[in-house]
């Protein structure tokens, strides 16, 4: 799905409509800045938005997801290649997030034999701080790439509005989490909340 294309479809339809992004927001119950967003492809409509907005613009959530308009021949056609786009951002997602957990565990397994000599064998002491300073240095970028993996990995669902986003590196390095949930600050209603991590965006 591309976020750029529907945002354009979006900005389009709008205008059509001689609705500014301020009256579409009145309408749909949220503020102006969602909408810029939209419109920008700096995010993509939650779920319980997707039909009063497609019933303001007159058009279809198969269009929506298209990012275009959608003969009446065509529309089987599309429908299943949106489908087939939800899964496929589902599925790399998912690989995303396997491929975070395995770079973390490399990265810790690599480090600890390293640990392990540092303090097990008679060495010089130089020697013994280079071996923990590499050992700590591989575990520290592991878990870094692990990070990015994990937070590009779908978005993360706030629990009283159901916006979806990514959130900043430093905000999601810095809130406590769990293994599904991560504690952050919704950019649309400001609640600080454990956030679902969803596969898609």
């Amino acid at each position: 799905m591309d976020q750029n294309k529907t945002g354009k479809f979006i900005a389009g339809e709008r205008k059509r409509k001689a609705l500014t992004q301020k009256q579409l927001a009145e309408m749909l119950g949220i503020s102006d800045k969602t909408v810029s967003k939209w419109e920008r492809g700096g995010g993509f409509p939650e779920v319980s938005l997707l039909l009063p907005l497609c019933r303001e613009l007159d058009i279809t959530v198969n269009e929506l997801l298209a990012g275009e308009r959608v003969a009446e021949e065509d529309y089987k056609k599309k429908a299943e290649e949106n489908m087939m786009n939800l899964v496929k951002e589902a599925q790399e997602s998912r690989k995303k997030i396997i491929l975070s957990a395995l770079v973390a565990a490399l990265a810790i397994l690599a480090a600890l034999p390293l640990v392990i000599v540092a303090g097990a064998l008679e060495m010089e002491t130089w020697l013994r701080c280079l071996l923990i300073g590499i050992g700590l240095v591989v575990v520290v970028l592991g878990i870094i790439i692990a990070c990015v993996l994990d937070r590009d990995a779908g978005a993360f669902e706030c629990p009283e509005c159901h916006e979806r986003f990514v959130p900043e590196m430093g905000a999601y390095i810095m809130g406590p989490h769990t293994i599904t949930k991560r504690k952050l600050r919704c950019p649309k209603c400001g609640a600080v909340k454990y956030c679902r991590h969803v596969l898609t965006k």
